[in-house]
């Protein structure tokens, strides 16, 4: 059993420099790993069902292209539907961008660039609310600045109740911070620092 996902994730072994590190913020490490908890293995799935919840972290990590992150996630999805994984990641490939995007006015105007307009390649594979999702995680991961009424009337109708945006909402931000810290203690390992 794993009882710390980033640094299991990260490579972070018990007594290490890094984990010393770590030890150094036992609340950010303690709630950090709590809401890994609280998402992927809730008391009461609630409106977000296992397989929903793994789909999305598979994909929303496959796009930020960490494989190792994405692998464990896949992992987890292929333990619980295993016929929807090949969907996942086919829809990860059909996601791949760089961004962010983004078009703006104002003293924004210069940071404006297009780029991609993700549309879940295969909807009747994954079915509508995963559909939906794939493409509300999408736009908070490569055009936050965008998210709005619009894309949250679109999972409305695609079957997404207020209690199951947020959770969903909550996945994708926590999976992007979870990238990002990992991210950053593997880039710390390489650099040598100590605690």
């Amino acid at each position: 059993m794993i009882t710390d996902v980033i640094d299991h994730l990260a490579g972070i072994a018990p007594g290490s420099s890094l984990d010393r590190l770590r030890d150094r913020r036992p609340d950010a490490r303690e709630h950090a790993q709590r809401s890994y908890d609280v998402l992927f293995t809730p008391d009461d799935e609630g409106e977000v069902t296992l397989v929903e919840r793994d789909a999305v972290a598979a994909f929303v990590t496959g796009l930020h292209q960490d494989l190792t992150v994405a692998r464990f996630y896949a992992d987890r999805l292929a333990e619980l539907s295993p016929g929807l994984l090949k969907a996942v990641e086919y829809e990860v490939e059909a996601g791949r961008a760089t961004g962010p995007y983004g078009v703006y006015a104002g003293v924004l105007a210069a940071e404006s660039e297009e780029g991609p307009r993700y549309r879940a390649s295969d909807p009747a594979a994954l079915g509508v609310r995963l559909a939906a999702a794939f493409e509300h995680a999408h736009l908070l991961v490569f055009r936050p600045r965008e998210a709005g009424r619009d894309a949250l009337a679109a999972l409305r109708r695609a079957g997404w109740s207020e209690t199951g945006i947020v959770t969903l909402s909550q996945l994708v931000a926590f999976l992007s911070f979870q990238v990002r810290v990992i991210t950053g203690l593997r880039l710390l390992n390489q650099e040598g620092v100590t605690a």
